[in-house]
């Protein structure tokens, strides 16, 4: 299970205990959000990408959508999600659970500027149930990000 993945990634760091599994499912941003009584936006979704021939993670905020410009204009090429099945092979978590922590060292995470706006986000930890509230330094830390990104849109009031 991709949550067990996550978990012992997540106890190497010493945070597992704060992992906290929900009754209700939590597979959307709307889902999450009701099962952990925070608006949507501070939901961190995790969207697996094919970058070349390599799978790439970006964490966005929950009201954050792929710019397709901005995304071709900081990565060469154009989006390409995985599919829900590459998703489960190439990152170790199926949709609705994917998360950052936990996946095969070749898959290089970015976050998204989208979640700066926020003290405290919620990424999944790889289930479509389970969630953990991370400082914005935190998800950093934990995430063993590559670096930052703006690719969103959607989520800036002048947008």
């Amino acid at each position: 299970m991709s949550i067990e993945r996550a978990r012992a990634y997540l106890a190497e760091k010493g945070v597992a205990n704060r992992i906290r599994e929900l009754d209700h499912s939590s597979a959307t941003v709307e889902l999450a959000a009701e099962a952990l009584g925070v608006e949507p936006a501070r939901i961190a979704k995790t969207l697996s990408f094919m970058l070349h021939e390599t799978p790439i993670l970006i964490v966005a905020a929950g009201d954050a959508k792929i710019d397709n410009h901005k995304y071709k204009s900081f990565f060469g090429v154009k989006a390409k999600m995985l599919t829900p099945e590459e998703a489960e092979t190439l990152i170790g978590h199926a949709v609705g659970g994917v998360c950052p922590f936990g996946v095969p060292e070749n898959v290089k995470i970015y976050l998204d500027r989208s979640l700066t706006r926020f003290e405290t986000v919620f990424p999944a930890c790889g289930s479509s149930n389970s969630a953990i509230e991370l400082t914005i330094p935190e998800l950093e830390e934990l995430s063993a990000m590559a670096e930052w990104v703006d690719v969103c849109k959607g989520w800036e009031s002048e947008e």
